[in-house]
């Protein structure tokens, strides 16, 4: 199968015209066809003969597109803007929205070659942890027919995971890119906040959205951020910090580098079994050359009350466009879920309680940056649990609003300070369950991240795996 190949492998391929951009976008088409009527990855999917008649394009004009990703085929959270291609943010009130440009992202990708063939499921407007909370149906988990593929991006993490797809461009503001891969088995990058432009994307909370590769292996995922990273002239809050060769950085020795285990995050709240894995995880790191080291984060049981506090208030105006007058027709809602968040927040930055909510979870924030600012002083990297449970069965997460946060624990702070996190396949459980880590770094310092990801995903192959899937 085309699609268990690296991209790197695949770009030779394609180069010395071993295989046909074609032939691979095909084959991701028929699998789509198979098996994705009972996984429900997609909302829309891109017009098959379109799709190939920009495959063959790119096969006889391929001196013209020099980048490993020209004819790879590649899907988008349902977030994304793109010009031509409906795009919903997984709510009705969007359902026929068509949009008139494309996000940077998109366009970038565009640019190099690369061929987007779907949009792809999510908790609508980003809000949940389980892809559940969709006006598409659920999306399934391609590695248990019962359980949740994560959120809010489950589309992207279970279309990979399934091969529908080479890489996948997700979005996130509390775990949307990290919580899905854990438990999809795959490797994602939630990058430093003003990294990726997020113009054209469909705003959650504009101070915690960012914008990420998903892919099967770190390496992957480092040739997806060299063509989406870099300052975007549309968003004044992308940086002008110059793009590395993440690439290049790979192969780094990771001898030396320090790493920090939070004690915290260690405890009853974490499923033992992943416990387990990240222990086990532990003493690769330190076989292959790095230090690992307990330290103490104490300020983590913070961590979602202040982003259930941040993230709403800042919702509850970003969605405050959806009146049912400028989009939609007067007759589809929001959820229950992005009710309860768009009131939450609107209470929290209404007048007599922004100084006892909003402003004080500001200052609270201020604390973790300090916090995290020292401790990456000190330390490469810090390696932390994605998630604390397992996949979770359908209806788990969805009636029990406060586990649904609580999916989010080891999260969220990642977002609140701007720090990038690369999540990478770490084990299974005895029922077959991926389990997942995630390395987080100092800001713009996503090299050292693939570095480390890279070294652990070279004598471990969990991430080679893949589910079997069932026919629809």
């Amino acid at each position: 199968m085309l699609a268990d190949l690296p991209i790197s492998v695949l770009a030779q391929k394609l180069k010395r015209s071993e295989i046909t951009s074609e032939q691979l976008v095909a084959e991701c088409y028929d699998r789509i066809e198979a098996y994705d009527g009972t996984i429900n990855s997609f909302i829309t999917v891109v017009d098959r003969k379109k799709a190939i008649e920009r495959a063959k394009f790119i096969d006889a004009h391929r001196e013209t597109f020099p980048s490993p990703l020209a004819g790879i085929p590649y899907v988008m959270k349902d977030a994304y803007l793109t010009k031509g291609v409906r795009t919903t943010a997984a709510s009705k009130i969007l359902d026929a929205f068509i949009a008139p440009y494309s996000s940077t992202v998109h366009q970038k990708l565009e640019n190099v070659g690369a061929i987007l063939i779907g949009k792809m499921n999510m908790d609508a407007w980003g809000h949940g942890a389980s892809t559940e909370n969709t006006d598409y149906g659920v999306t399934k988990n391609p590695w248990g027919s019962d359980r949740s593929a994560g959120g809010s991006g489950g589309g992207p993490a279970a279309a990979i995971a399934s091969r529908f797809c080479v890489f996948g461009i997700g979005e996130d503001t509390g775990g949307s890119i990290r919580n899905p891969a854990a438990w999809n088995n795959i490797t994602a990058m939630k990058v430093t906040y003003g990294r990726v432009s997020r113009y054209g994307a469909i705003a959650y909370a504009s101070s915690l959205d960012t914008m990420g590769p998903t892919a099967k292996t770190a390496e992957d995922c480092a040739f997806v951020l060299e063509a989406i990273a870099g300052y975007d002239a549309y968003d004044a809050t992308s940086s002008q910090k110059p793009v590395p060769s993440y690439t290049k950085a790979l192969d780094k020795s990771i001898k030396g580098k320090k790493i920090a285990f939070p004690t915290e995050f260690y405890g009853d709240a974490l499923d033992p079994n992943i416990k387990e894995a990240i222990l086990v995880a532990r003493d690769i790191f330190v076989k292959e050359g790095a230090e690992v080291t307990d330290v103490s984060l104490p300020l983590l049981e913070y961590g979602v009350p202040v982003y259930y506090i941040l993230a709403p208030s800042e919702t509850s105006s970003n969605l405050g466009r959806y009146d049912g007058v400028r989009y939609g027709n007067g007759r589809d809602l929001f959820t229950k879920e992005n009710m309860r968040r768009i009131m939450t927040g609107t209470y929290a930055l209404s007048s007599g309680y922004y100084d006892a909510y909003y402003k004080k979870a500001q200052k609270v924030r201020s604390l973790f940056i300090k916090e995290y600012e020292k401790l990456l002083s000190e330390y490469d990297a810090i390696l932390s649990p994605v998630t604390p449970i397992m996949p979770s069965k359908f209806g788990e997460l969805l009636d029990d609003p406060i586990k649904n946060m609580m999916a989010d624990l080891y999260t969220v702070i990642v977002n609140i300070v701007g720090l990038p996190s690369l999540a990478i396949p770490c084990g299974f459980t005895k029922d077959n369950l991926p389990m997942g880590m995630q390395l987080v770094g100092a800001m713009f310092d996503e090299s050292t991240l693939f570095a480390l990801g890279n070294a652990y995903q070279k004598v471990t192959d969990w991430h080679t795996r893949s589910p079997n899937l069932v026919n629809s």
